[in-house]
């Protein structure tokens, strides 16, 4: 597993940055993301993917341990789907 500290030390050494600048780089490009994933927005990255949110209406499940119905709330989830050139580098 990378951490955002990791991908922060890396584009440091990369970019001959102090840790501390690459770590703002990286908390930077993730507060952008969730700023707009919060507003509804698609933030598409190019050669990377896009990032949607989608609404999950409310449904009838089931309490799995009595059986009974129980309403499930609505809510709103973030999906990432990979760019082809990431899918091909992945499978190359």
């Amino acid at each position: 597993m990378t951490t955002a500290n990791e991908i922060a030390d890396k584009l440091a050494a990369e970019h001959n940055l102090t840790k501390t600048q690459g770590k703002a780089l990286v908390d930077g490009v993730l507060k952008a993301i969730t700023d707009a994933a919060v507003a509804g927005e698609e933030i598409s990255l190019p050669g990377f993917g896009k990032f949607k949110v989608k609404a999950t209406p409310e449904r009838d499940g089931r309490n799995p341990s009595t059986g009974a119905t129980i309403k499930i709330a609505a809510s709103k989830k973030l999906t990432f789907t990979p760019a082809k050139a990431l899918k091909d580098s992945l499978n190359a």
